[in-house]
Order: C-alpha cells, then structure tokens, then sequence
C-alpha cells in the first residue's frame, strides 16, 4: 500500500464513522423525546448502542493501524540502489559521504545531498554528537539520528528539483539553522555531477587564489576541513574539496557568494552563535585571497 493509498483509506474511514456518528447522535436524541418508552429500556437499549460502539472503535483502530504500519514500513524497507549514501548529523550540519565498492571513489560533501531521479537512494543515519532528525517534506517523513546508532531511510524523487529539508529535532543553539537541500537530477547529470566531485581541487587559476590556497594550508584551516589534492585533511568540519559549487553555507544560513564566504571566515560566532568554528585571525589581504580561493573550489 502506497501512501496516497493510506490517506484515502483514513480519508474514508474517518467520513464513514463521522456519518455513522452523527446517526447515533440523531436517533438517541429522537428517542429521549418520546415519552412512551420506559427508562430501564432505553438503558439497556443505550447500553448495547455503547458497548458496539467501544467494539467498533476498538476493530477500525486496530485495521488502521496495521495499514499505517505496513504502508510506512514498505517505504523503509522496500529496496534501493546499492550505492549508500552515510548521512552524518553534526552541530550544527550535514555531512553526506558516498560510499562506493571502490573506496578510492568515495567522497564527502556537507549540507547539500545530490541524488537519481527515479531511483531508490538508501541512506544510512548517524549522528556524532546529540539527536538529530533527518527531514525533506517533499520527499519522505522524518527519521531520527541517534549517537552510537544506525537508521536507514529511502530517498525517491520522481523529477528533477530542488527540494529542502531540515534537522526536526531541536538539537541546540542553532538548530534552526541546520538546513539541507537535496538536488534531484537525471541521472546523467548525476553521474556527472559524482564524477566532478571524485576528482581532486582544482589547481588556483590566478595569483590571489594561489595565495588563497597557501593561507589555507598554513593557517588553522587545514586543522579541521579537507580540501583533497592539497597538505589539508582535517575531518572535525565539512570538506571543502568543492565548497564553491554549492549553493549555500553554513548549512542554510547563507547563499555561497564571495561576501559570504568573507563574512563567514571573518566572523563565525557572530553569523552562527555557538558553532565549531573558531575566529582564525586574518589579515584583510589574507581573508581576500582566501576567499577567492574557496570560491574557485567546484
């Protein structure tokens, strides 16, 4: 049973026992006004309508619950394209690694999830620091991520589109801020899009991104993000490999522009209060090629 097909049978339930009460309702108070039935009757006569009320309520509670359960656990369970997707839920972002039977295919990226149009997407839930809930309105119900747990979730998208989710369970400061978009493509522009990402940064094409890259690598930016095909490998934030195609940053909190990006580098704590990031000290000159450097990272 698919879920259009579950709305409609509680759709139609709720109506049928709407109507059936209201008819009760009618015929109970039609039968308190007539005088000529004894009190002990109407009694037992209530006490029967009562007690097969409670019988009913109990049997079209119990078949719509068995029909909820086997309509929403077909959409766990139902199977999906091998190529996993780890969703890993952070304070207060997304890390998305694609795993592939090739390890040196696989690849990480942070708070926007490209999938197949078409195709069932398994996607694994973690969580490394509080509960989290994975979230896309558009696409399927909510599915928590909890420490020391796996959780499994289906993605299907039937067109191309970009579609928005976000963290459902309060999960600190900025939980608000714990946005995701995931992109559904055809799948061709998916394998390009999969290719792009496999492949090292790109070499800085001018003098300021030059630059850009060596403040990176020398500064406590390499500590913490990855740019791969550079000295920088630090897992405690997103992978920046390709930071400059994305859409946006700070999970949600800004478009991924030049000035964003300056500001975000520039002061953290102000944009995002309480996040991970810490307030690396920067020359203006410094945080200008740093930012045209990440912004040429697609």
């Amino acid at each position: 049973m698919e879920l259009r097909e579950l709305l409609l049978l509680f759709v139609a339930v709720c109506g049928v026992v709407f109507v059936l009460v209201m008819a009760v309702m009618a015929w109970a108070l039609l039968r308190s006004n007539n005088p000529a039935r004894g009190r002990p009757q109407t009694e037992r006569s209530m006490g029967r309508v009562v007690s097969a009320a409670i019988v009913g309520t109990v049997l079209v509670i119990t078949f719509l619950t068995v029909s909820s359960f086997y309509a929403t656990r077909s959409i766990d369970w139902r199977e999906a394209d091998p190529a996993t997707i780890v969703v890993r839920g952070q304070q207060w972002w997304w890390q998305f690694t694609y795993l592939d039977a090739d390890p040196a295919k696989a690849f990480q990226t942070a708070n926007e999830l490209h999938i197949p149009v078409g195709t069932d997407v398994r996607l694994r839930l973690e969580a490394t620091d509080v509960i989290h809930s994975f979230w896309i309105p558009n696409l399927t119900g909510k599915q928590d991520l909890v420490p020391g747990r796996e959780n499994g979730l289906t993605l299907h998208a039937d067109k191309p589109g970009i579609y928005r989710g976000q963290c459902a369970e309060f999960c600190g400061l900025q939980h608000s801020h714990m946005a995701l978009l995931v992109v559904a493509e055809e799948p061709d522009d998916y394998a390009r899009w999969l290719e792009a990402q496999r492949r090292a940064a790109v070499e800085p094409a001018d003098g300021d991104a030059a630059a850009g890259k060596l403040v990176f690598v020398s500064k406590p930016c390499a500590a913490c993000h990855t740019v791969r095909g550079t000295a920088a490998g630090g897992i405690s934030g997103p992978d920046l490999t390709h930071v400059g195609s994305r859409s946006m940053i700070g999970a949600g909190l800004l478009e991924n522009s030049r000035g964003s990006i300056a500001a975000w580098i520039a002061d953290p704590q102000t944009l995002k209060p309480g996040n991970n990031m810490p307030l690396v000290p920067l020359t203006s000159e410094e945080l200008r090629q740093l930012t045209v450097y990440l912004s040429e990272l697609r």
